[in-house]
C-alpha cells in the first residue's frame, strides 16, 4: 500500500475510535507478571481488550492469533476448548476466560479501580464502535502470512489508540509474532523508564532480543519485521 495512504488510513481509524485507547487513567494494583493475551488486530472484540490494557497501563505478553495461524490459535483451543478470541490468561490469578466484555470487567476489576470506563461498557454501542476502525483498515491485522516463528518474543512499546503504532501490531499479527506489550499512553506513569531507555518520547519502539535490533519509525519497523521474519 501508498505509504501516505496507509498512514491516512491509520489516522482515520484513531479519529473513529478515540479517545479510547489514548491515555492510562485511575490504576489500582501492579501484576507482578505481564498478563497473556490472545488475539488479532483485526478483531473489534479484541480491540477492547487493548484499550482496556492502555488506560490501566498493563504490560501484556501478545500472541497473535490471525486467522489461519498455525500456532497459537491451536494453543488456544487447547487451553479453553475453543478457538474464540480474545482469550485472556492471568499468570498472577490464574485467570483464564474469554469474552470481550468479561475480560475487560476483570482487568477494571483487578488493576483498577473497579469502573469500567464508558466507552468500554455500552455493551452493543461500544462493540459496535469497536468495530469502526476496522472499516478504515479492511483485512489489515486479519489474515496470517507465513512467518519465520522467533526464539524469543519481541518487545513493542506502543498505545492503542496511535496510528502509527498500529501499523505496527497490524504486521506482527500478520506474521504471529509474539511481543511484550509495554503500554505507554498518555500521561502513563510508565513513560519515564521508556524514554530513559530509549532516548526520546517516540512510539512505536520495537526491540528484537533475538537480533540486538532496536528502532523507532513505524515504516522501518514494518521493513525490518518483513525482511527478518516473513518466510
Amino acid at each position: 500500500m501508498n505509504r501516505v495512504l496507509d498512514v491516512g488510513s491509520s489516522f482515520v481509524a484513531t479519529l473513529l475510535r478515540v479517545p479510547s485507547g489514548l491515555s492510562s487513567g485511575a490504576l489500582g494494583r501492579r501484576p507482578e507478571a505481564p498478563v497473556h493475551l490472545y488475539e488479532f488486530e483485526g478483531c473489534p472484540y479484541c480491540r477492547k481488550a487493548r484499550e482496556a490494557l492502555t488506560q490501566l497501563d498493563l504490560e501484556a505478553l501478545v500472541h497473535p492469533c490471525p486467522k489461519q495461524g498455525p500456532r497459537f490459535r491451536e494453543e488456544v483451543k487447547r487451553r479453553g476448548g475453543k478457538a474464540q478470541f480474545p482469550y485472556l490468561v492471568d499468570p498472577n490469578t490464574g485467570k483464564e476466560m474469554y469474552e470481550s466484555d468479561a475480560i475487560v470487567s476483570y482487568l477494571y476489576e483487578t488493576y483498577g479501580d473497579g469502573g469500567v470506563p464508558l466507552l468500554l461498557s455500552l455493551g452493543l454501542l461500544t462493540n459496535a464502535g469497536a468495530a469502526l476502525p476496522g472499516l478504515a483498515r479492511p483485512g489489515r491485522g486479519i489474515h496470517y502470512r507465513r512467518a519465520r516463528a522467533p526464539e524469543s518474543p519481541l518487545e513493542l512499546w506502543s498505545f492503542e489508540a496511535s496510528p502509527y503504532c498500529r501499523m505496527v501490531r497490524e504486521t506482527l499479527s500478520e506474521l504471529e509474532i509474539p511481543y511484550l506489550l509495554h503500554n505507554v499512553g498518555k500521561v502513563s506513569p510508565s513513560r519515564a523508564a521508556f524514554v530513559e531507555r530509549s532516548g526520546r518520547m517516540q512510539v512505536p519502539y520495537l526491540a528484537d532480543p533475538n537480533t540486538g535490533v532496536e528502532l523507532f519509525e513505524s515504516a522501518d519497523i514494518v521493513a525490518y519485521l518483513e525482511d527478518t521474519y516473513l518466510a
